[in-house]
This record gives C-alpha cells, sequence and structure tokens, in this order.
C-alpha cells in the first residue's frame, strides 16, 4: 500500500501544563506507533495569539506532528483522541503528499515542454540605428 504523509496540527488551552501537553504528544506518537505508522518530525511552536477567539481563549499552544502512515484508520483514531480531549481546543490534519504529486506532476509537465519546444535564438541587442536614407525631395511645381 502507498505511504501517506500527513501535517497534524493542533492547539492546547494556554493555561495547559507542559506536562500535559507532553502527555497528549505521547499518547499521539503511541497510537501511530501501534498502527503501523511513524513521527517524523515534533515541534511546539509555543503560546501565539488567535486570530479570532475560540472556545473563549485569545491565544493558544500549537503544536506541529509530520506523520507517515499506510492507514487511513490510524488518522481517524488520533482525530478521535484530539476530539476527546479537554485541552485541545482546535486541530487539523492536511494529507501534503497529494500536494506533494500534484506539484511533481507540474514539474514533468514543464519539463516536458520545455524539452519538445525549440529554444530561440537570443535576439541581438539593438544599437545604433543603421543610417537611413534621407527622403526624396521633390522639387517645388514651377509657377503657371
Amino acid at each position: 500500500m502507498d505511504e501517506r504523509l500527513y501535517d497534524l496540527i493542533f492547539i492546547c488551552r494556554p493555561a495547559t501544563p507542559e506536562e500535559e501537553i507532553d502527555k497528549i504528544i505521547a499518547t499521539l506518537q503511541q497510537v501511530t506507533a501501534e498502527r503501523g505508522g511513524r513521527v517524523e518530525k515534533t515541534e511546539k511552536w509555543g503560546t501565539r495569539k488567535l486570530a479570532y477567539r475560540v472556545s473563549k481563549n485569545h491565544e493558544g499552544y500549537f503544536v506541529y506532528l509530520l506523520l507517515h502512515s499506510t492507514q487511513g484508520e490510524m488518522m481517524k483514531e488520533l482525530e478521535r483522541r484530539l476530539k476527546v480531549s479537554d485541552a485541545v481546543i482546535k486541530f487539523q490534519t492536511i494529507r501534503i503528499d497529494e500536494e506533494l504529486k500534484r506539484q511533481q506532476k507540474l514539474t514533468k509537465r514543464r519539463e516536458r515542454r520545455a524539452s519538445r519546444r525549440p529554444r530561440k535564438p537570443v535576439a541581438a541587442a539593438p544599437g545604433p540605428a543603421p543610417a537611413s536614407v534621407p527622403p526624396a525631395v521633390e522639387p517645388p511645381a514651377a509657377a503657371s
């Protein structure tokens, strides 16, 4: 089966103790390992101001996880655990391998087009204008 790549970001209440946040992260890592996935990166972004009020909070403690998984069921279980946690006020999971595939496909398409299209020769820089021939002047018409 194809391995999928996910970004998981969750926000905890600002008053949540550091130990409880570590416990939530450890639980998520354990569930991921049990379901055959792995956590590649864990980052604690700290307390940040929210763009709008969430569950009566103007700030939140942000945590980022980069996950590899072969099962969609693993993500459902992680999201279920985040939903039932009182400390977590918001979370979002994004499947990023689809975006990576799309970018790679676009890059290949551009390379194919570039290889099919012949390169245009670079035009010489415009230099001084060539000496032009003065326009022919007609003699004035004779008066009658």
